[in-house]
């Protein structure tokens, strides 16, 4: 009853975990993180670890309504499990594929539904009057809203400017709603991912391992595992160095210098906002453009792809490659050069 008064039935609840009644309709079983490996919980466990196996590998998250109840609690313990890898590609990638499911099962929802859903992010959205609902612009969205969430969307369309904008509210139709709540998803779900544990169960501790195994051999070992938490300059290769001195004083660089400095920095473990500190000085600098360039690059936007920088054999032709030494002569990838110089030091 409380459940369906909110306006969600439970085949809603497991089509949109993230909700806040999801929370709620679980609550009262108070589970807690010793009790994944007790009896009963192991199929709970199995359809998590393929949540986020489907998210690594198809960056979508299939769903299952003959098995409402797992699907519900399988949500938080696939987060848990994310958590329990300690790894930020694979937390991005997560975060990102329940986003663009949810994003695909919102097309197909009636207006009030989408309206229930945003207002569960405490959204101020309304439905435009019924004399209008024939228009294509459903519904009306305040500013802040908007811009929250637009503020990374890289097409000239999401520019304020090029909205429709009356007493502080945004008319907007039902695709454009559905991806700003995409937007609202993914951050929403990274910020739950920010989570720090103390300990886990030794089951949950191997599930993690396996889950990093299939993302080292489905999206590549650069961009998951074997690099340093730190970030060291100390070892960064002779031509990455340039670059990063380069850029800390304001100094032009070409299109493929910035994306090789950019897709190495991130791929190290750098932020996207302590990259995109580096370009702010620059000329040409774009707040808006750069962050969703970098962001692209790190695998945080688009398709999910992190980049990686070329291969030295690509900079040299690029006239990248400087003040090469002994180490460079037996490496074919910056990445590679960085590794080594950790595991020598």
């Amino acid at each position: 009853m409380q459940i369906e008064s909110a306006g969600f039935t439970k085949n809603d609840l497991a089509k949109y975990p993230f909700l806040k009644e999801t929370a709620e309709y679980i609550k009262p079983l108070g589970l807690q993180i010793d009790d994944l490996t007790s009896m009963g919980m192991d199929q709970v466990l199995k359809r998590a670890e393929e949540r986020v196996n489907e998210a690594i590998i198809y960056r979508s998250i299939s769903r299952s309504i003959k098995k409402i109840d797992l699907e519900i609690l399988s949500f938080p313990v696939a987060l848990l499990l994310v958590i329990a890898t300690e790894n930020s590609f694979i937390k991005k990638r997560y975060a990102l594929a329940e986003a663009k499911q949810a994003s695909s099962d919102l097309v197909n929802e009636p207006k009030e539904k989408i309206l229930k859903i945003a207002h569960d992010f405490d959204w101020k959205i309304k439905l435009t009057t019924k004399e209008n609902w024939d228009s294509p612009l459903e519904y009306t969205i305040h500013f802040t809203d908007y811009l929250r969430n637009a503020a990374h969307l890289h097409d000239k369309k999401w520019k304020l400017t090029n909205s429709i904008l009356s007493h502080g509210n945004i008319y907007l139709n039902k695709k454009d709603v559905v991806r700003l709540l995409e937007e609202e998803i993914r951050r929403h779900i990274e910020k739950r991912l920010d989570a720090k544990l103390p300990k886990y169960p030794a089951e949950l501790t191997v599930i993690a391992e396996r889950v990093k195994k299939l993302a080292a051999e489905k999206i590549g070992p650069t961009e998951t595992e074997g690099l340093p938490k730190v970030v060291v300059q100390a070892a960064f290769p002779p031509c990455i160095n340039a670059l990063f001195e380069a850029a800390s004083s304001s100094h032009h660089l070409s299109h493929i210098e910035r994306f090789t400095l950019t897709s190495f920095l991130v791929n190290i473990g750098m932020p996207s906002e302590k990259v995109n500190e580096l370009f702010k000085s620059f000329s040409d600098y774009n707040e808006r453009l750069t962050r969703y360039q970098i962001e692209h690059i790190a695998g945080e936007r688009g398709s999910g792809t992190r980049y990686t920088p070329p291969q030295c054999s690509v900079l040299q032709t690029h006239g990248v490659c400087k003040n090469r030494d002994d180490l460079c002569r037996r490496i074919y990838h910056p990445l590679a050069y960085y590794k080594r110089k950790q595991k020598l030091a």
